[in-house]
Parts: C-alpha cells; sequence; structure tokens
C-alpha cells in the first residue's frame, strides 16, 4: 500500500498545487494541471493507495472556492475507486 501525505501549506497557488500534486503522485508530463486531470488521473492508479491531507484550513484559506472543489474532489475519489482511501485533517 503506498500512502501520500498531502501538506495543505504547501497549496499556495492553483499553479503551485498542481505543481505539488505532479510531483507527489509522480504523474506524467502530460497531466492537465486541472481538477478534471487530477481526477483522471487519480481514479486509474494501479495500486492500493492512502491520501492523507493536513492543513486543511490553508488549503481553503489559500485557494477559496477552488480549494473547497479540490477537497470535494479527494472526498469523492473512494466512492470511485475502492482502492484509495481518503482522510483530511
Amino acid at each position: 500500500m503506498k500512502k501520500v501525505h498531502l501538506n495543505g501549506k504547501r497549496m499556495i497557488s492553483k499553479e503551485v498545487t498542481h505543481a505539488y500534486l505532479k510531483r507527489k503522485f509522480n504523474f506524467p508530463d502530460y497531466y492537465g494541471k486541472n481538477l478534471d486531470a487530477l481526477w483522471d488521473l487519480l481514479t486509474t492508479l494501479g495500486k492500493d493507495t492512502d491520501i492523507i491531507i493536513l492543513h486543511k484550513d490553508c488549503i481553503l484559506e489559500n485557494l477559496g472556492s477552488y480549494g473547497e472543489a479540490l477537497l470535494a474532489l479527494f472526498l469523492e475519489l473512494p466512492e470511485e475507486s475502492d482502492r484509495i482511501k481518503v482522510e483530511i485533517r
């Protein structure tokens, strides 16, 4: 099982957030750097993955409504794939 810890303090803008997610999940260069592309790649992960998101408040503060959509996306992942578990702190 793979564990991925995401630090909300590192997500200070959309661009920085997607660069950070690309690095953390080792996404390919063709990653589209938007929520649709993020969903597509996360729902096709090949191995069981635990995603732990820390500092939710920083995500919301820095990204506003985009941060809300990002967190909602992560919360929906376990419904789409039984290989993914998400915890938001």
